[in-house]
C-alpha cells in the first residue's frame, strides 16, 4: 500500500489509445500513472496486483473485455482496486460484478481524482467498508437508471439493500470517519454530465 496518494500507481485501461492517454494525462499530476490499451495488456501489467493500486477499466473492449479482466483479476486475488469507467449504462447485471466503483463517461478530472482517492482511503479500512462501498455504488447506479417500481419488485435489489443496512450497522461503531467518507463518495458523479 502506498505511503500517500502521490505514491499510488493508477493503471488506465481502454482500447481507444486516445481515451486512455487523455485520462492518464489528467491524472499524472496526482498519481503515478500507466496505461494499457486492451484487456490482455492490462492483465500483464496488473499481474498479482502488487505494483498497481487502482485500475480504471473500460468495460467494453474487443478481445478481452473489461468484464473479463475484472473477473480474472478477482480470481487472481490481486491486491488492487477496480473502477469501471465506461459508456455502458448499468443494468441489474452489475449486482454480481466485483468492481469497487463504476463511473460513466465522460468524466471530469475532479471526479476521477475523487474516485481514486476514495478507493485509496477504502483500502486502508477493512473488508467491511470495501463491501459497503461496492454495494452502495451498485444501488446508486440502479436507482439512477431504473424505476422505483422495478427496483422494489427485484428480490436481488431487496437483498442488496438489506446487505447495505447490515454492513452500515456493523461499521458505524468502528469507523469514526465514516460520515466524511460517505459524503465524499456520494459527491462523485457516476453518470454522464
Amino acid at each position: 500500500m502506498p505511503e500517500s496518494t502521490e505514491d499510488a500507481t493508477v493503471l488506465v485501461v481502454d482500447d481507444e489509445k486516445e481515451v486512455a492517454d487523455v485520462y492518464a494525462l489528467r491524472l499524472r499530476s496526482e498519481f503515478e500513472t500507466d496505461t494499457a490499451y486492451g484487456g490482455e495488456e492490462a492483465l500483464e501489467v496488473i499481474g498479482d496486483g502488487g505494483e498497481v493500486d487502482v485500475v480504471l477499466l473500460d468495460r467494453r473492449m474487443p478481445g478481452t473485455s473489461g468484464d473479463e479482466v475484472l473477473e480474472r483479476v478477482r480470481e487472481r486475488d490481486a491486491d488492487c482496486r477496480m473502477i469501471m469507467i465506461t459508456a455502458v449504462d448499468p443494468d441489474f447485471d452489475i449486482i454480481d460484478m466485483e468492481f469497487d466503483d463504476y463511473l460513466c463517461k465522460p468524466l471530469e478530472k475532479d471526479d476521477l481524482v475523487a474516485a481514486i482517492e476514495q478507493q485509496l482511503t477504502a483500502r486502508r479500512y477493512d473488508d467491511q467498508l470495501t463491501k459497503y462501498l461496492e454495494a452502495t455504488s451498485k444501488l446508486a447506479l440502479l436507482e439512477a437508471e431504473k424505476t422505483s417500481q422495478s427496483l422494489d419488485a427485484n428480490e436481488d435489489v431487496t437483498q442488496l439493500k438489506e446487505r447495505i443496512d447490515r454492513l452500515k450497522d456493523e461499521m458505524d461503531e468502528a469507523l469514526g470517519e465514516f460520515d466524511n467518507i460517505e459524503r465524499a463518495f456520494k459527491e462523485i458523479s457516476r453518470h454522464p454530465s
